[in-house]
């Protein structure tokens, strides 16, 4: 059997207590909601070993891809006006987009990449996922690197 990848994405309900109370310590600490790390996991329930022993390997999914390029797919239906609808989304929530390729539609529906820069995103990731899906003819929305 190969080596096991080094990172995983692992939706939140299925992560054992410790890891989404270390997730919550760490957000304490940068609000300034906590002033120290003894506080923080007295607030959550945790114990200050358990803290250090997984601060630097639990963030947020979020905040991994903060400030960083990132590449969407998005797959939608061959509608004119459809993809400047997509583009205003990014635009407005501080995504700034650095590259756009569509794909010559086939049957009714055609995938866009766009590679856009997130230091300036204004929501979080999955909001803004969820905003591009909300568009009337946004079929699929996701990231596929970053």
């Amino acid at each position: 059997m190969g080596k096991a990848p080094g990172y995983f994405i692992v939706e939140a309900s299925a992560l054992p207590e410790v890891f989404l109370k270390v997730a919550e310590a760490k957000r304490l600490l940068e609000t300034g909601e906590a002033a120290a790390v003894n506080q923080a996991v007295r607030r959550v329930g945790i114990s200050r070993s358990a803290f250090y022993k997984y601060k630097d390997a639990v963030r947020p999914f979020n905040d991994m891809l903060h400030g960083r390029i990132v590449t969407f797919q998005i797959v939608l239906k061959d509608e004119p006006g459809l993809l400047s609808s997509v583009l205003n989304i990014f635009a407005t929530t501080g995504g700034n987009i650095l590259t756009i390729n569509q794909a010559i539609p086939v049957s009714g529906c055609a995938a866009v990449t766009i590679g856009a820069e997130t230091s300036g995103l204004q929501i979080p990731m999955e909001e803004l996922l969820d905003r591009l899906l909300r568009v009337d003819g946004v079929l699929r929305s996701e990231v596929i690197s970053g």
